[in-house]
């Protein structure tokens, strides 16, 4: 993979831009090798993303695939999911085991839209029995940014950020079917014999693919660098359903490793200054890359704007990444494995939409079922 700074004057060239930041342009001057089993595991137990290209078999999901586009498509226009899921074909799909109890309009989260709540019921001897209540899907915009439409449908239950999802494995997995319900195309990933193959090794067990998210990642959109540590958790399955994204994926301890690197360097002096124009910010940056301890520290912190600056608003860094190997170019089909250990040794990710039309893409968090 190559990294231009500035346009290119030939050549398929892709334009880097997320939320108004240009991050200059790269280029895929070859598709990397299907790994075999044990690389996959050899990676995962060092802390390394890994691409799978080609792994997703989509034409069996062609026509969900362009439902799931619709229904973006819907909520951008209108604001509002329920309207759709209570019409063909997803109340079809919700009516055996989902009926929709309530929705909230998220008033208090200025990137979400509504909320959607769902009991699970079985048919047991000839009654509707709940097995697991509370459970639901969230859709939000993916940043505050008004020409940024990314969106994603997010699954979980409970109270958001304050329940311990991983305590409770019997309603992450009738959320992880919510899921297969409104996304049956969920299936790529959750049916493939190859994926459920790899992470049988590296989880120490049958896997489950717990906590989905639902991406819609569009122009001038995407995730910045940002990990996805959560207790009982083991890692992340990233899928791409339609579309292409870039990708900066690298373990925390690394990540940290060119940061230091890249502050360190004096001809990065001026791109610092121009992302950091505060005296006072530029030296406590300093001090950040002189004390690896307290980095590690400020990078879980909610506010790490210095080093979000450099991470996420620098095409200088973006190169640096690119040209030490941890970019990554996925088209349809591709798979991202991130492991996902601990806050000390995750990969670390962030994501651009590359092309004119947003792309759909599965995000789902792995752990050892039972």
């Amino acid at each position: 993979m190559r990294h231009l700074n500035s346009a290119p004057e030939t050549g398929k060239f892709y334009p880097l831009r997320r939320r108004d930041y240009a991050l200059g342009f790269v280029q895929q001057l070859k598709r990397p090798e299907v790994p075999d089993a044990n690389t996959v595991a050899r990676h995962w137990q060092a802390d390394e993303a890994m691409m799978v290209p080609g792994l997703l078999d989509l034409q069996l999901w062609r026509s969900e695939i362009r439902q799931s586009r619709l229904l973006m498509e819907q909520t951008l226009e209108t604001g509002e999911v329920s309207p759709i899921l209570e019409q063909p074909p997803y109340s079809n799909r919700l009516l055996q085991n989902f009926p929709l109890v309530a929705s909230s309009f998220e008033e208090h989260d200025e990137q979400g839209i509504e909320k959607i709540y769902f009991d699970a019921e079985i048919d047991s001897a000839g009654e509707r029995v709940c097995v697991a209540e509370d459970l639901w899907c969230k859709a939000s915009w993916l940043s505050f940014i008004e020409a940024d439409a990314s969106l994603r449908f997010r699954f979980s239950f409970g109270i958001e950020c304050l329940e311990d999802v991983a305590a409770d494995p019997e309603r992450q997995r009738w959320a992880g079917h919510l899921c297969d319900a409104i996304f049956p195309e969920s299936a790529v990933i959750t049916a493939n014999s190859t994926i459920n193959s790899m992470l049988q090794t590296v989880v120490g067990g049958v896997p489950a693919f717990v906590e989905r998210i639902v991406y819609f990642n569009a122009p001038n959109g995407g995730a910045q660098m940002h990990h996805d540590v959560e207790r009982g958790h083991d890692g992340v399955v990233y899928g791409q359903i339609s579309g292409s994204t870039f990708w900066l994926a690298l373990g925390k301890q690394v990540l940290m490793d060119e940061f230091i690197s890249f502050v360190g360097n004096d001809s990065n002096v001026d791109e610092i200054e121009r992302l950091l124009p505060d005296a006072d910010a530029r030296v406590e940056l300093k001090c950040l890359s002189l004390d690896r301890q307290v980095l590690a520290a400020y990078m879980d912190e909610f506010d790490h704007e210095l080093v979000e600056a450099m991470m996420d608003r620098s095409p200088l860094f973006a190169r640096q990444l690119v040209e030490h190997g941890y970019g990554f170019i996925l088209h349809a089909g591709d798979v991202l494995l991130m492991p996902q250990r601990d806050s000390d040794t995750c990969v670390w990710h962030s994501v651009i939409c590359l092309g004119d039309e947003p792309g759909e893409a599965l995000s789902f968090a792995v752990r050892k079922a039972g």
